[in-house]
Order: structure tokens, then C-alpha cells, then sequence
């Protein structure tokens, strides 16, 4: 029998997918992909050198790690990629990056089946 926790994280996952995700473009060079995500946030602190407590927060795209393919291959977000995120009359452009030396994501399961992706907003254009 598998273990019920995993059982759960799946099922919770597939409803994620399923009922709270929207199409974004992720790219990286001239490769695209398109994928579900899952809007949500990260607040970040760290202390500046003179010991003032800066906090940032992050627009993060929860995204299955089976969908973000290159290639024929599962890759892992990297800083500098964009997050393409439209609603059909606008598009806002998001770069992959995290404040202080943080990772550009993190998995959000023990089973590394959802990973969440932190960027920042660089810019917005018309949709196409």
C-alpha cells in the first residue's frame, strides 16, 4: 500500500492543477513552453550591511516539475528565465530571480512534484 500522505500531496496537487491554475509561457533563450501555474507570494527578509532588516516580496507561478521540458528533457528554472503572464489585453513580463543570495525556487512537496518559482515583475507589454 502506498503511503497516504504521498496519496494526499498527489490528489491535492492534481486539484491544484486542475482548479487553481491559469496558462503562462515560461521561456528561457529562444525555447518556450507552455504550462499551469498557480499564482501565490513569498515574502523574503534579509539584513542590508547596516544591519537594517529589508523585506521583499516575491509573485511566485507554482508549476508542476513534469511540464517545464526543454527539449525533449525535465529541466529546473534558472535566474533570468521569463514568465509570460497574460490576460489577454495585457501581458506582464516576469524574470526567474530571488533577493540575497536565494535560490530562484524551491520544491514545495517531499516528493519534488510541484515546484515554486519566485520572480519579479520587469515589464508589461499589449497582448497579441
Amino acid at each position: 500500500m502506498a503511503d497516504l500522505l504521498e496519496r494526499g500531496s498527489e490528489f491535492l496537487s492534481r486539484k491544484r492543477h486542475a482548479h487553481m491554475s491559469r496558462t503562462v509561457v515560461y521561456s528561457r533563450g529562444g525555447e518556450t513552453v507552455e504550462l499551469q501555474a498557480t499564482v501565490g507570494r513569498t515574502e523574503f527578509e534579509q539584513q542590508d550591511r547596516f544591519g537594517v532588516l529589508q523585506r521583499t516580496e516575491s509573485k511566485d507561478f507554482l508549476v508542476r516539475s513534469e511540464d517545464l521540458v526543454f527539449s525533449g528533457a525535465r529541466v529546473e528554472p534558472q535566474f533570468h528565465d521569463r514568465i509570460l503572464d497574460s490576460d489577454g489585453s495585457q501581458t506582464w513580463i516576469y524574470e526567474v530571480m530571488a533577493p540575497g543570495g536565494e535560490p530562484p525556487f524551491r520544491f514545495s512537496d517531499h516528493s519534488r512534484r510541484t515546484m515554486r518559482i519566485h520572480t519579479k515583475l520587469v515589464g508589461k507589454e499589449a497582448a497579441s
